[in-house]
């Protein structure tokens, strides 16, 4: 019996579209659901509907409050982080949290769109977008993103679970600039903030400079800022922590209280997994000196 060429070929096409359709449905599931509660939110800010993944303490009582963690990098890091809040509250180290991980819309890229910064919309990679590639419309939204987790993300978990005024804001390369720029928009609506290997350089580091000049906008209640850099990260960045050091040296109010580190011999995508738990213990130890 003779198989035609036809016939082979559209059996091969078949193959890969399989293929193709169970790698991107194994994707969705990697990045877009989650080992704890999955909750899916209707931003009038964003005009999306957006997935966040909860994760609750062990026992979680809704007659008691709990801190709250949201971390701006979805599935990145979430098992760390939940390790490390049940290992480090077993051990009376930090109080058992609530983390709210956001994920990146699985279809759309809306990472530099949510996390960019307004001011810093030029070229958020080392190498510059093209020219078709550099539009706000892409990036630099992160003042809707901010309003979102303000006024609709906020609420919601305040309705669904019980949480108390200890809440800590985290993110990572540009989830950090958007911790940064957070701090010096909204100080008040977090009491911690961690930047892990912050993407603090777009645009001749913009952030930095807009970092600095808003420091005094954090002037009032007690702050924490947690930074930290891999000790193998590329000049570009380091020099950009660098400046941030120096933006808090010579700026930061009175109230404001920061804790750096660099993680010897990691790279950019391995320094946040060293960090969760330096970070944790760092925090608690100025609440239990500040607050």
């Amino acid at each position: 019996m003779k198989i035609s060429l036809k016939l082979i070929f559209t059996l091969l096409l078949a193959i890969l579209f399989l293929v193709g359709a169970s790698v991107l449905l194994s994707r969705y599931f990697e990045q877009y659901t989650s080992e704890f509660i999955d909750h899916d939110i209707y931003s009038e800010y964003l005009s999306e509907e957006r997935r966040v993944f909860v994760r609750l303490p062990k026992g979680y009582d809704s007659q008691k409050s709990y801190p709250l963690i949201i971390k701006s990098d979805g599935n990145f890091n979430l098992s760390r982080w939940h390790e490390t809040v049940a290992t480090q509250s077993e051990k009376k180290l930090i109080e058992d949290s609530i983390i709210v991980a956001i994920p990146n819309l699985f279809w759309v890229d809306t990472r530099n769109r949510d996390l960019v910064p307004p001011y810093a919309r030029k070229d958020v990679q080392i190498e510059a977008r093209p020219s078709t590639e550099n539009s706000p419309e892409i990036f630099g939204k992160a003042d809707l993103f901010l309003s979102f987790i303000e006024k609709e993300l906020i609420p919601f978990i305040e309705n669904e679970y019980s949480i108390n005024d200890n809440r800590v804001l985290s993110g990572f390369s540009a989830g950090g600039s958007f911790v940064l720029y957070t701090i010096v928009t909204k100080p008040e609506l977090f009491t911690g903030y961690f930047a892990f290997s912050p993407a603090a350089w777009y645009d001749k580091s913009v952030v930095v400079s807009e970092f600095k000049n808003g420091l005094n906008k954090v002037a009032g209640k007690p702050l924490f800022l947690y930074l930290s850099l891999g000790g193998a990260e590329n000049e570009i960045i380091t020099g950009s922590f660098k400046g941030l050091l120096s933006a808090i040296d010579s700026n930061a109010p009175k109230n404001f209280h920061s804790v750096h580190s660099y993680s010897e011999g990691a790279g950019h995508v391995d320094n946040p997994f060293i960090s969760v738990p330096l970070a944790l213990e760092a925090y608690y130890k100025f609440r239990a000196d500040k607050i």
